[in-house]
């Protein structure tokens, strides 16, 4: 009895306003207006329109090696699906242009590229911008190249 009327009391202690019978105005601030504030209208956004690549350059896939264990591997896998798709043959199922473009720029290409559309639909989780360099991108490639 002595808890419920405890209990009872601090509601009520609580529940009061104050005394008056004054309301207080609060200013709400739509959440689109914060955003449209706090967003960039635009961002430039350089893709890679062609690459040359060549012979496969076994230095660079080495260093494309590491900078994959380092910023891919969470979500991706050489031979199997995981958060984003199997990477074994991307390069024989997507232009080299394409890849570098997707690990540069995914917030990009998953809004414009109809390809990188799809496979948002069907894996549903976005690829995360690393802010991975143009060089760094093209030793992941090169690195790809080696996984057919």
């Amino acid at each position: 009895m002595k808890y419920l009327l405890l209990s009872v009391s601090f509601l009520f202690l609580f529940s009061c306003s104050g005394g008056g019978n004054e309301t207080k105005k609060r200013k709400i601030i739509p959440v689109k207006k914060v955003a449209e504030a706090t967003t960039p209208t635009s961002v430039k956004v350089e893709l890679v329109t062609s690459i040359d690549l060549g012979e496969i350059d076994t230095k660079l896939a080495a260093e494309g090696k590491e900078s994959y264990k380092r910023n891919c591997t969470s979500c991706h896998k050489l031979g199997k699906k995981l958060i984003g798709p199997a990477l074994k043959g991307v390069t024989e199922r997507r232009k080299p242009e394409w890849i570098i473009n997707m690990i540069m720029h995914p917030d990009y290409m998953t809004t414009h590229d109809p390809i990188a559309k799809k496979l948002l639909e069907e894996y549903v989780a976005p690829m995360a911008n690393q802010s991975i360099s143009k060089s760094e991108a093209r030793s992941i490639l090169e690195f790809l190249r080696t996984n057919k």
